[in-house]
């Protein structure tokens, strides 16, 4: 596969999405996607350090010593693209019809690195601070071995960032008109009741995990977490799963599953919350000759950067490209921004979202260049901002 040399993708946001989608990094994969990148920000100046946790490739690239250091964020691992034979296009040829370009990861999220690359390359290079990337292969995935580590890593070696801009498709219908400047927490549940297989008829020589399950389950649904908080909807707990895998029906099964996700504003903490599950669990097993087990991962906590002079330039260079005034939401599931807030002010803003993990994932190649154009105004914005 032959890619095009840096000065060539250097103005040209679109070349270099294409030259990105063509590598298909479906997560853990990396198959060259790093390489891409890492030769147009060398080409830009850029000190490149590859950081390799596990069999994840990452990326952190800085140019500049002084502060303050904005960074871009992002991801160049994708979701397996399902049946290709749906595909209008194949899904890593990066095809461009009737001005749309399509291919996994056009929208989530490769065209928007392209977009900030092409920004950076539109710029002077002596800016009054310094710019970098955090570019992780592992965020589409279980996100153990991308960004919570090098953000961890770097944490540990002193180096600042002062504050992050994700480049996640927050724009819901037109490109602009929502930034993302917080997200909900996430923690997952599996509850395993074990209790002894028996005959339906003979009750006494068997315990039933089932009625149990049940119980936890009305018990965790039954409790309204919170009727909001400011900038953020209700915190939600919804049932996954239910699994009891018995055929007969003539037989009280030995174990019963079920698993559960709450998605939680800033009124609760993830901790609190799997301390309450563990509770529920325990009660509902009392006077139960079996077994309750409750395992909690929490995947992210809450988080909200304060609208101020950090939203107040992206608000400004969204108006500056597009004449568009953005909504400020906390709205979506999680993304890497909640590894990222633990250093630093973190906001997400990209693309049109619309057909992000879809058959047919593509975006307008004029908004790619809009994108691009936007980034571009929010550097010069952020630097007249806060470089001293």
């Amino acid at each position: 596969m032959t890619d095009l040399a840096p000065d060539t993708l250097a103005l040209d946001p679109v070349a270099l999405a294409q030259a990105l989608i063509r590598r298909p990094s479906v997560t853990p994969a990396d198959e060259g996607a790093m390489d891409v990148l890492q030769r147009q920000l060398e080409a830009l100046g850029f000190s490149c350090r590859r950081m390799r946790f596990g069999e994840i490739e990452n990326l952190y690239a800085r140019r500049g010593t002084a502060r303050p250091n904005l960074c871009f964020a992002g991801h160049t691992d994708v979701v397996p693209v399902g049946d290709t034979a749906a595909w209008t296009q194949g899904p890593f040829e990066a095809e461009i019809q009737d001005g749309v370009l399509y291919g996994r990861g056009a929208v989530d999220m490769k065209s928007a690195i392209a977009a900030f690359v092409a920004a950076v390359s539109y710029l002077p290079r002596d800016l009054p601070g310094s710019l970098s990337f955090l570019i992780t292969g592992d965020e589409e995935g279980v996100a153990e071995d991308g960004t919570v580590k090098v953000v961890q890593a770097l944490a540990a070696e002193g180096e600042v960032i002062d504050h992050c801009i994700v480049g996640e498709p927050t724009s819901a219908s037109l490109l602009g008109d929502m930034v993302k400047i917080g997200r909900r927490g996430s923690i997952n549940a599996w509850i395993a009741v074990d209790g002894h297989q028996g005959h339906v008829a003979y009750p006494h020589r068997a315990a039933n995990p089932i009625p149990v399950l049940v119980d936890i389950l009305s018990r965790l649904q039954s409790r309204m977490l919170d009727d909001g908080y400011i900038g953020f909807q209700p915190s939600n707990l919804e049932v996954t799963t239910v699994d009891v895998g018995n055929t007969a029906t003539n037989v009280i099964p030995a174990s019963a599953k079920a698993r559960i996700n709450i998605r939680f504003n800033p009124a609760h903490q993830g901790k609190d919350l799997a301390a309450w599950i563990e509770h529920e669990c325990r009660e509902a097993a009392e006077g139960f000759s079996g077994r309750v087990e409750a395992l909690c991962k929490v995947s992210g906590e809450a988080f909200l950067t304060e609208p101020g002079a950090f939203t107040d330039v992206i608000v400004a260079a969204v108006g500056d490209a597009t004449g568009r005034v953005p909504e400020l939401s906390t709205t979506g599931g999680t993304s890497d921004a909640r590894f990222i807030r633990a250093i630093c002010p973190v906001v997400e803003f990209g693309l049109v979202g619309a057909t992000m993990h879809a058959i047919d994932e593509r975006v307008p190649v004029q908004e790619i260049r809009d994108l691009a154009e936007i980034y571009k105004a929010l550097i010069q914005r952020y630097f007249a901002a806060f470089a001293v």
